[in-house]
């Protein structure tokens, strides 16, 4: 009786056979051609994936109502609106044991594999100009990961968290053209400073002085200089770190 629905209307048709048998077999008469128009539906899209002639929704509805339906084939190449983006930057923060003399090719040589450039780093600093981290933009997702896979590798001596690009605009970079001066005796002024720099070309116009609390009870002078560039600027850091200003040891520190 599946086989032709002409069978059905001779079966009914009989007066013999009770009206509650003739409704059951009529549903599964109707059961049995929603079953074949499935079938048909299968396969007419299975010949359109062949021959490219449905557009990608139409498969991506086929896969979802499929029983073969399974997560690598929602993540195809073919369903454009489920795949993850893995372009675009991703700005992290990398904190501990950052000191004084930390420089951007230490932190490039740390997070190797990233692909991050002097320009991708900028270093966080307190009011006393200690760095307390350093925001870097990594070009991708991916680059990120192997960062934190290379911190790992190194031992965890620093800690690598995600930022976002408002922190990292916020920082207006020195990009290591800068020599921050501490132990100014208080009488020192911007004259003592360019003389302290004797041989070296600087900005002298660039020179920033001002005073910063230690502790309670202590309050010390520094300077900021800037250079033209930042081989002068570690040129000038070689050979004037640790020289006198007005008979005052002078320390330099490099500024990124």
């Amino acid at each position: 009786m599946d086989r032709d629905p002409e069978f059905y209307r001779l079966f009914v048709s009989n007066r013999s056979i009770p009206s509650k048998a003739c409704g059951v077999l009529r549903t599964a008469v109707e059961m049995n051609q929603l079953s074949r128009s499935v079938m048909k539906l299968g396969c007419l899209v299975k010949t359109a994936q062949i021959n490219r002639q449905l557009p990608t929704p139409f498969y991506g509805i086929h896969r979802l109502h499929s029983a073969e339906a399974s997560d690598s084939t929602l993540g195809s190449s073919d369903d454009l609106f489920v795949q993850i983006p893995t372009s675009g930057f991703v700005y992290g923060r990398l904190t501990n044991n950052l000191t004084t003399y930390t420089m951007k090719s230490d932190i490039i040589n740390l997070l190797e594999g990233c692909n991050l450039k002097p320009e991708n780093i900028r270093f966080e600093y307190n009011r006393l100009y200690f760095p307390i981290s350093v925001l870097a933009e990594f070009p991708s997702r991916v680059a990120f990961n192997i960062g934190l896979k290379a911190i790992t590798r190194k031992g965890k001596l620093h800690s690598l968290f995600q930022g976002d690009k408002s922190q990292f605009d916020l920082i207006a970079p020195f990009d290591g053209k800068a020599l921050l001066l501490r132990g100014l005796p208080r009488s020192a002024a911007a004259d003592d400073v360019e003389r302290f720099f004797s041989g070296c070309q600087l900005d002298a116009t660039s020179v920033e002085m001002f005073l910063r609390p230690v502790n309670q009870n202590d309050v010390r002078k520094m300077a900021i200089v800037r250079f033209p560039s930042h081989a002068l600027a570690l040129h000038a850091y070689i050979t004037k770190n640790q020289g006198f200003c007005l008979n005052d040891q002078i320390t330099l520190q490099l500024l990124h």
